[in-house]
């Protein structure tokens, strides 16, 4: 089978597999497309936890970006975890020299475990160098009040943070209500003067870890892919969801998902 589409991903390695480029790279080829990488840190982590972030050097980082788009253009760009202004900066300064409007934003803050991943001093560069170039940004519920400075508990609160991200030059944005304790979780996706909730049962287990990486990726997929905004999203959302509820119980903390729960193989191997 060919590759549908070309995707970058610039992100965060992730020792356990669950989430992170590792994650990503799982979604994207279980998609049908082909992923290339930039890794902007090294962890050491499991399902319980992260124990050490070692950063990659900005210039290598710059570097990994121009010269991989420069043999193999991509038709999109998932980005994930970015954990200093510098590291910020020199993503920027690499993205203006390719040129790829269909990025996809995930403001990766906070592991599963608790651990915070980026510090006060990015969100601002994040805030003011680069969110008005993702053609989408997806931050869950406790990112998007870090991104907002407000505390949301509602849907209607949802709303009025994506109205303030939508202001200070976010084109589009979704933000993933898995955070709140509810039986349904509403992701709710904002572009100017439209919103459009989507609405799913909450699947009853621990076992969620790297399911924002995993839904950047997937609608990085489908808008590689050629399709609108508000389809790519509900489909990464089923794809997720999917993911989920095939349920691998891998590990002693909050383990991973299925990513290869959309495969049907049918080939024999002998």
């Amino acid at each position: 089978m060919k590759p549908k589409s070309k995707i970058l991903i610039i992100a965060g390695s992730d020792s356990s597999g669950g989430a992170g480029i590792q994650a990503d790279i799982k979604t994207i080829t279980s998609l049908g497309s082909y992923a290339m990488t930039a890794i902007t840190a090294v962890t050491t982590q499991n399902t319980t936890g992260v124990k050490d972030v070692i950063s990659i050097k900005p210039d290598i980082i710059k570097s990994q970006i121009i010269f991989t788009c420069k043999d193999i253009k991509p038709n999109a760009i998932k980005i994930g975890m970015l954990h200093s202004s510098k590291v910020i900066l020199s993503v920027t300064k690499a993205l203006s020299k390719i040129r790829i409007s269909k990025i996809v934003l995930d403001p990766v803050m906070v592991a599963k475990g608790g651990t915070r991943l980026i510090n006060k001093s990015a969100v601002n560069t994040l805030k003011k160098k680069l969110i008005n170039k993702a053609y989408l940004i997806t931050p869950n519920i406790p990112e998007a009040e870090v991104l907002t400075d407000m505390k949301i508990r509602s849907v209607k609160d949802t709303i009025s943070a994506g109205k303030i991200l939508l202001k200070i030059g976010v084109k589009n944005v979704l933000i993933k209500g898995g955070h709140k304790e509810s039986k349904f979780i509403e992701d709710v996706l904002m572009k100017k003067n439209k919103v459009v909730i989507f609405k799913n049962r909450k699947i009853k287990t621990r076992n969620t870890h790297g399911t924002g990486c995993t839904l950047s990726s997937a609608i990085t997929t489908f808008l590689s892919c050629g399709k609108p905004l508000k389809k790519s999203c509900e489909l990464g959302i089923k794809y997720v969801n999917q993911a989920i509820k095939s349920n691998l119980n891998y590990g002693k903390g909050h383990g991973p998902i299925n990513h290869l729960n959309s495969f049907n193989i049918k080939k024999i191997f002998r």
